[in-house]
């Protein structure tokens, strides 16, 4: 059983970082492509950011580009996002998730193909 817990989130003004990691449970974390995605209210989830099983390939969403950095270190079993110059809109919960068989160049963008998932951390950005 894989079990995804998210910490991190919190209030912060327009501007500022915040830095959300992701703790994994199992032995395979290593194999796993992860990312991240927001849900705004009344919104659907969205993409944000993700990093391939050895961490030397990332993705982000065009609104984040230059703004947010996925990491992960393989041997803690943690996916980090630093978030930095957040914004209002940025504002949202923001969930892990861990896929073994996402096929990188094609769907590692889509919420549908990420089989495990974290309970969400809430981030704020006030104007």
């Amino acid at each position: 059983q894989v079990q995804l817990v998210e910490s991190g989130g919190g209030l912060v003004q327009a501007g500022g970082s915040l830095r959300l990691s992701c703790t994994v449970s199992g032995r395979t974390f290593s194999s796993y492509a992860m990312a991240w995605f927001l849900q705004a209210p009344g919104k659907e989830r969205e993409f944000v950011s993700a990093i391939n099983w050895s961490g030397d390939n990332t993705y982000y969403a065009d609104s984040v580009k230059g703004r947010f950095t996925i990491s992960r270190d393989n041997a803690k079993n943690a996916v980090v996002l630093q978030m930095n110059s957040l914004k209002p809109e940025d504002t949202a919960v923001y969930y892990c998730a861990a896929e073994a068989s996402v096929s990188w160049y094609r769907t590692r963008s889509r919420a549908s193909e990420y089989t495990y998932w974290g309970q969400g951390t809430q981030v704020t950005v006030s104007s």
